[in-house]
């Protein structure tokens, strides 16, 4: 089982193989209730993405519940702009993640619900929850030493340092970079070129720090998947080549089972031929035995022997006195 094992990151589909599929399957009968069906399948494997878009629905439904100021209070206390991560960062990089600025969050749940959930059916939950919170971490820490080293320059306003900075594209973005790897062949390139060109039109267009912080997520996530898939083949690799090893003295065993096996015959043989030998031994001593005048008649114990206890024929000698 463990030689057929197969990381995830090696799993790979074609595209126009998938799509050629699913044509096929809509055209039979029942589709939109095996459709509904198989969309519950997938979301029943994907609990991550399930919990983040439900914690997205609670943190915006806190915030339409509170009035305007303490909802102001409470994006900017999960921000990580430059300040809250100088004061306490661990707190708003974990808590910056849950939150988002604005309206309801239409677009990051869709997309927590369709891709990110292909993805995490992909990677499995805890391999999802790792790369996008590498590529959020990662991303907003890239962000603010940018924002921190143009603020030692004077190259940007000092109202940069204390603005809003929540919500969980930078994560989204590492990982749709990383489904670049679930797919073989053009479609590979395609979506990867896609996703370059997409995300460096934000950086041209909009030139904020948080454009830039999608490009770095994006950037990020490129480089996880290539790494995980590097690792995956030597991995597969080493395996290989243990199973290889292990195999060798198996197949050259049978052999030196025939040499023992040869080893025992010669020993049975040794064994009957040591029982003749004990045979032979019996019978000469038997032979001996009668020419001593003894005879080889068994002789109870408990019986008298009649020719030395006979009554009144013992030797006037063998009396006691």
């Amino acid at each position: 089982m463990a030689g057929t094992y197969q990381p995830p990151w090696l799993r790979t589909v074609d595209l126009g193989e998938q799509f050629r599929t699913l044509g096929v399957w809509w055209r039979q009968p029942h589709r939109l209730r095996r459709a509904v069906q198989a969309y519950r399948n997938l979301l029943a494997v994907t609990p991550a993405c399930i919990a983040y878009a439900f914690a997205l629905f609670i943190t915006w439904w806190t915030l339409r519940g509170a009035s305007d100021i303490v909802g102001r209070r409470l994006i900017f206390s999960a921000s990580t702009n430059l300040r809250n991560m100088q004061k306490d960062p661990i707190q708003v990089l974990v808590a910056s993640a849950f939150w988002t600025d604005g309206g309801f969050p239409w677009g990051d749940i869709l997309v927590l619900v369709t891709l990110m959930a292909l993805a995490e059916r992909w990677l499995g939950s805890l391999r999802w929850i790792l790369v996008v919170a590498i590529g959020h971490v990662g991303a907003t820490l890239i962000t603010v030493i940018g924002i921190a080293h143009k603020l030692d320059k004077q190259l940007i306003a000092t109202r940069v340092a204390f603005a809003s900075d929540v919500g969980p594209s930078y994560g989204i973005s590492a990982m749709m970079a990383t489904l670049t790897f679930r797919l073989r062949g053009p479609a590979r390139w395609l979506w990867a070129l896609t996703m370059v060109v997409y995300y460096a039109y934000g950086v041209w267009h909009g030139r904020t720090f948080t454009d830039y912080g999608h490009f770095f997520a994006l950037l990020i996530g490129f480089t996880v998947g290539a790494i995980a898939v590097a690792l995956s083949h030597h991995l597969v690799a080493v395996r290989a080549r243990k199973a290889a090893a292990k195999s060798v003295p198996v197949a050259a065993n049978p052999a030196g089972a025939t040499g023992d096996s040869a080893g025992a015959t010669a020993d049975s043989a040794g064994a009957a031929a040591d029982s003749a030998g004990a045979a032979a031994d019996s019978a000469g001593a038997t032979r001996d035995s009668a020419g001593d005048g003894v005879d080889a008649a068994a002789v109870a114990l408990g019986e008298p022997d009649g020719r030395l206890d006979e009554a009144r024929r013992d030797r006037a000698e063998h009396g006691h006195h």
